[in-house]
């Protein structure tokens, strides 16, 4: 059985169909790179799987049992979908840090406050509150952070920041770590930062998302690589049949505008 099950999930906004019959699966520890031009649907896709986004038809399945189903219309609570979007980590393109917190409060405030929902007893909190700090300490010093916990956002760099949100992503314990470009907003420099972080969580087996215009990165780190164009899946396969090998001449044209492959 596949960790996650993704079947024919179509998305439209308006008159705009933006996913048309997406599917695809994965196992635990796959790094799945999302590649595809801009608007052809990666962002959306990733929207869907994280339950920000509701699509028209489809389902997802995690081990086994139905997270989604389309057909289904009745409108989930909110502690649902809470419990739901756990299963999925979400790194962003803009880091979307807390600028009031430093960053050790960033990533221990999410984990806290989940837990804090389970637990009522004030020893029982201070407990969880001291473990969800050396934990995030752990998470912190594993993305190179241990010198700059009690420095804010504002004191960090593009780069450190993205690494502080994958740190918070991880500390909730996801299933399925998803990134969307997680490099745009970085200059060149900064960009190596953050791939050499993910590139060691995919050592780490992590199993991970990305939708990323790094294709040199998606090449070298991914498991299976799937190309996007005008909201379908045009080509997905191993990362030699895809960029090697291209069956599509969309997907040829696309990667003869990168170099370094």
């Amino acid at each position: 059985m596949a960790l996650l099950e993704v079947s024919n999930i179509s998305k439209s906004f308006g008159t705009t169909s933006v996913l048309r019959d997406i599917s695809f699966t994965m196992e635990k520890g796959d790094v799945v790179s999302i590649i595809g031009s801009s608007g052809s649907g990666k962002t959306t896709l990733l929207r869907c799987l994280n339950f920000l986004e509701t699509p028209d038809q489809g389902t997802v399945r995690l081990n086994g049992e139905t997270l989604l189903d389309a057909s289904d219309k009745t409108v989930p609570k909110e502690a649902e979908l809470r419990k739901r979007r756990l299963h999925f980590g979400l790194v962003f393109q803009s880091f979307n840090l807390f600028p009031q917190y430093t960053a050790l409060d960033n990533v221990v405030l999410a984990r806290e406050l989940l837990l804090r929902e389970k637990c009522r007893d004030k020893t029982q909190r201070r407990r969880i509150h001291e473990e969800t700090v050396e934990q995030a300490r752990q998470l912190l010093t594993q993305m190179g952070l241990q010198d700059r916990m009690n420095n804010y956002p504002h004191q960090l760099s593009g780069g450190q920041c993205q690494r502080v949100a994958i740190a918070r992503a991880l500390a909730l314990e996801p299933d399925i770590l998803c990134f969307d470009e997680p490099t745009s907003a970085l200059d060149p420099e900064l960009t190596g930062e953050v791939l050499r972080v993910i590139r060691s969580l995919a050592e780490r087996d992590t199993t991970m998302i990305i939708v990323t215009h790094e294709m040199s990165f998606a090449h070298d780190v991914a498991s299976k690589v799937i190309f996007m164009d005008e909201g379908i899946i045009l080509e997905q396969g191993t990362p030699q049949q895809v960029f090697d090998h291209p069956s599509a001449e969309r997907t040829r044209h696309f990667l003869a505008n990168y170099t370094g492959l």
